[in-house]
């Protein structure tokens, strides 16, 4: 008796390696990425089937966007909000940065 184990499966690919701004929290950690569907045999990518759309998904706050810049959802990481200007991690009562002492405004959050 032999068996074969295949199918499709999602891969997420980067597309471009330079940072961009994020939309959602403003910091240059959001990526160009885009997620195409394998053939894949004993859960090995083979050959490509289809090429998704491209979006940006944000490193720091994990937001996902049209490349456009559109949000599509915001995932809040309420315990994990960084400063602007150098990315350091600030919570919701801070009104200035600890690391660099950068006046925090409340719409940057």
């Amino acid at each position: 008796m032999f068996f074969f184990i295949g199918g499709i499966q999602p891969k997420k690919v980067e597309l471009d390696s330079s940072p961009r701004a994020c939309p959602s929290c403003g910091l240059l950690q959001a990526k160009l990425k885009r997620v195409d569907h394998y053939l894949s045999l004993f859960f090995i990518p083979l050959f490509p089937v289809k090429k998704g759309a491209p979006f940006l998904e944000c490193e720091n706050c994990g937001s996902l966007s049209h490349e456009s810049g559109e949000p599509w959802f915001k995932t809040s990481r309420v315990h994990e909000m960084r400063c602007p200007k150098c990315g350091g991690l600030v919570e919701s009562t801070f009104r200035y940065c600890p690391a660099c002492g950068t006046r925090i405004s409340r719409g940057l959050l």
